[in-house]
């Protein structure tokens, strides 16, 4: 079993990012969202021309031998780097959240970042967030938590988070979104979205960060 590792799933919008930055200054410990490296990963393609509508694997495949993602302490926190340049609220992009569901589907770009996501836990006790932490990052951790809430109160949720939909979004339009985001992610074949099955389930709908918060570290072994 691994111990050292607190993983924290869920879909778009759940409020894992939130959660999982709490808990990480809560308790001092790093705070990695796998999210984001799949994010800077998007913005890289993006600005290399790929067509992310249609992926080509070998297109793919050789983009990926040009990239280095890493972590890197900066004050307090982790930030995230790819080819040494900080990605900073690049990575937020409405055309970035829109594209980074087809480019985290290809097999050749999950098995690329697998180990690189493994291999964060050197760092020590952390706290890792995304989709597949429990059920293939890492299986053998002691503490999963597995992060949902209504697709209403998740829209509402990305609404606030400025730079993240286009202008003239919905609460309806962006519920939409979501839930074709939420069928991506559970019907890919490589690491689809799922609930691992010794996580705890927590719907955040009608609780407050706190409350989550105070759950998670109330349940970390």
């Amino acid at each position: 079993m691994i111990d050292n590792v607190i993983a924290i799933d869920g879909p778009a919008a759940s409020g894992k990012s939130t959660i999982a930055q709490k808990v990480s200054e809560t308790l001092s410990i790093p705070y990695i969202s796998t999210g984001n490296m799949y994010r800077a990963l998007t913005w890289y393609a993006l600005q290399k021309g790929l067509d992310l509508n249609n992926p080509d694997e070998k297109a793919m495949k050789d983009l990926l031998a040009t990239a280095e993602l890493t972590y890197a302490k900066a004050g307090d926190k982790f930030e995230i780097r790819l080819n040494k340049q900080e990605m900073g609220p690049l990575i937020r992009a409405p055309e970035v959240t829109s594209h980074v569901s087809n480019l985290a589907a290809m097999p050749c770009v999950r098995e690329w970042m697998l180990d690189k996501q493994r291999s964060l836990a050197k760092l020590g006790l952390i706290v890792m967030e995304g989709r597949d932490i429990g059920t293939v990052i890492f299986p053998g951790s002691k503490n999963k938590f597995f992060l949902t809430a209504s697709p209403m109160v998740r829209a509402k949720r990305r609404l606030a988070q400025s730079g993240e939909t286009t202008d003239g979004s919905t609460i309806e339009s962006v519920a939409r979104e979501i839930e074709e985001r939420d069928r991506i992610d559970t019907t890919r074949k490589t690491a689809p979205l799922r609930k691992a099955d010794d996580a705890l389930l927590i719907d955040s709908s009608d609780m407050t960060i706190e409350e989550v918060v105070n759950k998670i570290i109330s349940c970390v072994k």
